[in-house]
């Protein structure tokens, strides 16, 4: 397989909800559908292919820490009495990882190099990620080594509920973790 890396300084990654971000500190490790939306930026033809990965086949994130930021938000109702009409405001604690660094691998060469010539982004845009120039040739054997979360997309004895596709109707995503290196938190 070819891989790319992909460095940046921060990037936010959406927890499952916001409200449970207390509990969860953002997910460590990208969906289905986050991986698909990468897909489909680099490769726009994959567009009509809703719900479907096929170009990037494995990927894997690290980072050096997260940090927890406060957002706040409005809902989306208003509030309308005699005099005005106002919107309920919460603050989320969301977590944002530093120096994140994500390998995405391909099948075939030209798809890595069609990805390296490409910024990419962890869930919003202003979060861009820069590829390196070099595209490693690797085995499974050592993809597996490389230091990282993957989520592995599928059912299995260690599969739980990582979210719903937005590309799939909000069909319920499955998969499970493989993490190898330090202990990041």
């Amino acid at each position: 397989m070819y891989a790319v890396k992909y460095t940046g300084k921060f990037g936010f990654i959406k927890p499952w909800t916001a409200v449970r971000d207390g509990e969860t500190f953002s997910q460590q490790f990208l969906t289905p559908s986050i991986i698909e939306g990468i897909e489909k930026k680099l490769f726009p033809e994959m567009l009509e292919h809703q719900g479907v990965i096929s170009k990037i086949v494995r990927h894997k994130l690290k980072y050096s820490a997260v940090d927890t930021q406060q957002e706040v938000t409005q809902t989306r109702g208003w509030k309308v009495t005699k005099k005005e009409m106002s919107r309920d405001r919460s603050i989320l604690k969301r977590g944002v990882m530093l120096d994140p660094v994500l390998y995405l691998a391909f099948n075939n060469l030209e798809d890595a190099e069609t990805a390296a010539k490409q910024h990419i982004c962890l869930c919003r845009n202003e979060d861009v990620m820069l590829p390196d120039s070099e595209i490693q040739e690797l085995s499974e054997e050592q993809f597996a080594e490389l230091e990282g979360f993957e989520l592995r997309f599928g059912q299995s004895d260690n599969s739980f509920l990582v979210g719903y596709n937005r590309f799939d109707n909000n069909s319920p995503m499955y998969g499970w973790i493989e993490y190898n290196g330090n202990k990041l938190l």
